[in-house]
């Protein structure tokens, strides 16, 4: 009787033999030709369940666990890869459970599963089913001396209670018993809340200092050096191939002496290139320019002793194409090199990805995930948004399927992203980087100097690296060219990783409404675009969109502000403007904030402050002002619904206006400035800057004429 339910069950799993592939081919897609394993195989790759082109491929590796009790965990681990969990344990487990996880979830429970079997393997238990009740609450107590967040604790008391689950599923279970904190409550078995959750609200933004440098020379790559790179990556190609195909013959052998013999006398620099550390002769430079063979330049330096000659004296491999980029008017290089070629291309990949990564509110896996198409040009004469750059995409953040599978190639996005100026630029290059049909960060294709053909996108680590490359790259060249103030600083959280450009968006977007590089009427657009809660979500999964992000950076910003202006009152700074005594209002009952880290589930609070329509505050400082937003009496044209002010359309005039003492001084400070211009300027022109400069003046005239002190204001 027990034979017959288990058959007619269709979540048990017949047991596996040793030649029984590690993933069943029910759960490989039809395009995934990664290569699989057998159940015997000491490695299992688990690349057959991944088909998304930005992840690592996931394997699992046996000989960290036991031998004695290799066999369970085995098999308990086959049933994981291939079984699925039962719709009624997942309801027990909270929204994010799933019945089928990601390769990655699967490769990290694995490894904490042959964790917990060391431990028991030390203590001379050699079976799961030894792990009593005493043994789990002995383990997990111990488990936790190593540090650990509450969150990844609870995280990890999840893949152990999965343990139990799946045995469930084998028709020969090792008899694992069910968890402790599976019974009574898992907050008990946690260690304290003393560390802040993980997740995207904890990253923290890029400083402006670093941001803004970085940008500049992204977008300087992409709009100025672009055509030099790829011209120069093409002639670099065109040699290469010239070189492979020339012929050993006397001609060669006469033009190489003719071109090399006089340089080595001379003790000019020989064409060189860089090789594991060294340089050394670009034999394939030399063999196209001069018609010789590789073979004939190897004999050659033998036979010449020159092989040590180009570490000691190097010299360029320049390139006969013309060179267009300028910096501060000037051409940014006197010639492209042979040997340069490889890195710019390099770098130019770089800093199109931080643009789409700055740019457009898109995660990373989704800028992995473009191809070539992405972006198409908008119909001409179309109007409206139809008249927009969209960039059409795949999500992948806890996207399954109807039964709750992890589905690891993505989901379509319902609606796509905007695309502004800058965006449309990166992507355009990218383009023209990679085969038509490709994805644009091809790992295979952005593999410049050694064209290994990898697998999918460029992967996260591969990208980080990239970025701190391209930010040395561009202090090295700053202090070369002569361009202080150009380099990018160390940011002081530390590094630049792709993660903190989403987070770092909304930031900017929220507190910095001028820009720093002349891009604030771009953000001003995008605020617009990003915060429509129907257009920016995800549809029918429910997904938030960028607002979320934005909306928790918003907050931060409006309470730092309220904050500020309760510290100006505190000092005995005056108010004054016709939202004054709402400011006032605002600023009594907005709680502080401290520290940068937030938890995810602030994002439902942000939004909640934000929508209290009159009570908000925004600090402009271009504008020298703080905005008490309230949509009724906006003269910056704000959208229907909308949380925030269009600080970059700022008006004159605006019933939300509210200025301090500080605001006065500063309008002064400003006035003086345009009037120091002003004297330097030709005759029309100083007359408007001085126009403008008393017109400041005027307002902090304004300002000290009816600002009164808190208690009067209120």
């Amino acid at each position: 009787m027990t034979s017959l339910v288990i058959e007619n069950d269709p979540y048990i799993l017949a047991p596996p033999n040793p030649n029984s592939p590690v993933v069943l081919s029910l759960w490989i897609s039809p395009g995934n030709t990664h290569p699989n394993a057998q159940y015997r195989d000491p490695v299992w790759p688990l690349a057959p369940l991944i088909d998304s082109p930005s992840t690592e491929l996931a394997t699992i590796y046996w000989q960290g666990c036991p031998d004695p009790l290799l066999a369970q965990v085995k098999q308990t681990t086959w049933t994981m890869i291939n079984g699925r969990l039962r719709p009624t344990y997942l309801l027990t487990r909270g929204s994010h459970s799933r019945a089928r996880t990601s390769a990655a979830d699967i490769r990290d429970t694995c490894n904490e599963w042959m964790r917990l079997a060391r431990w028991l393997h030390a203590r001379r238990l050699s079976s799961l089913t030894d792990c009593t009740d005493d043994m789990w609450r002995a383990y997990i107590a111990q488990r936790w001396g190593d540090g650990v967040s509450r969150d990844h604790a609870a995280k990890v008391c999840g893949k152990l209670t999965d343990l139990w689950a799946f045995d469930q599923l084998s028709a020969r279970p090792a008899g694992v018993t069910r968890p402790p904190w599976d019974v009574e409550g898992i907050d008990d078995f946690l260690p304290a809340a003393n560390s802040p959750a993980r997740g995207e609200n904890s990253t923290e933004p890029l400083d402006p200092a670093v941001l803004g440098p970085l940008l500049v020379w992204a977008i300087r790559f992409v709009d100025d050096f672009a055509d030099d790179i790829l011209a120069a990556w093409a002639e670099r190609s065109r040699l290469i191939a010239a070189a492979e195909a020339n012929p050993a013959g006397p001609k060669g052998q006469a033009v190489l002496a003719e071109f090399l013999l006089p340089k080595v006398r001379s003790g000019r620099g020989l064409p060189s290139a860089r090789m594991h550390g060294r340089r050394g002769l670009a034999r394939s430079y030399i063999s196209a320019v001069t018609g010789a063979s590789v073979k004939q330049i190897d004999h050659f330096v033998a036979r010449n002793q020159l092989s040590g000659l180009a570490n000691e004296h190097p010299g360029p491999c320049p390139l006969e194409v013309p060179v267009s980029g300028q910096i501060n008017g000037n051409p940014w290089r006197e010639r492209m090199d042979f040997d340069e070629a490889a890195s710019l291309m390099r770098h130019l990949g770089t800093a199109a990805v931080v643009i789409c990564l700055y740019l457009t509110g898109m995660r990373p896996q989704e800028v992995q995930g473009l191809q070539t198409g992405c972006c198409p040009d908008p119909e001409p004469g179309a109007q409206g948004s139809a008249s927009r750059h969209l960039i059409r995409s795949q999500h992948y953040k806890n996207v399954v399927d109807d039964d709750g599978n992890h589905i690891s190639a993505g989901q379509a996005r319902e609606v796509p992203w905007v695309a502004i100026t800058p965006v449309v630029h990166a992507i355009r290059v990218l383009e023209r980087m990679v085969p038509d049909g490709e994805l644009l960060l091809s790992a295979s294709h952005h593999d410049f100097a050694f064209q290994r053909g990898r697998h999918g996108a460029l992967k996260g680590s591969g990208l980080n690296k990239r970025i701190e490359d391209f930010v040395a790259w561009v202090n090295q060249e700053a202090q070369a060219q002569g361009l202080p103030g150009q380099d990018i600083p160390e940011d002081p959280h530390g590094a630049i990783g792709m993660s903190r450009f989403r987070r770092s968006l909304a930031w900017h977007i929220a507190r910095r409404p001028g820009g720093l590089v002349a891009l604030a009427i771009q953000y001003g657009h995008m605020r617009t675009v990003l915060d429509a809660r129907v257009s920016s979500g995800y549809g029918s999964r429910s997904r938030s969109g960028m607002h979320s992000v934005l909306d928790v950076e918003t907050a931060l910003a409006a309470a730092d502000t309220a904050a500020r202006l309760r510290d100006r009152i505190a000092a005995g700074e005056k108010v004054s403007g016709p939202a004054a005594r709402r400011a006032l209002t605002a600023a009594a009952t907005t709680p502080r904030f401290e520290g940068r880290i937030v938890p995810k589930t602030f994002a439902k609070k942000a939004a909640a402050f934000l929508a209290r329509d009159g009570v908000v505050l925004f600090d402009n400082p271009d504008a020298m002002l703080i905005c008490a937003f309230k949509r009724e009496t906006a003269l910056c044209d704000p959208e229907p619904g909308a949380t925030a002010p269009r600080q970059y359309a700022c008006q004159s005039g605006c019933g939300n206006t509210v200025r301090t003492d500080s605001h006065a001084r500063q309008l002064r400070e400003r006035a003086d400035e345009i009037d120091q211009l002003a004297a330097y300027s030709p005759g029309p022109l100083g007359k408007r800057l001085r126009h403008n400069a008393d017109k400041l003046r005027t307002i902090a005239d304004t300002h000290d004429a009816t600002a009164r002190p808190a208690e009067a204001a209120a």
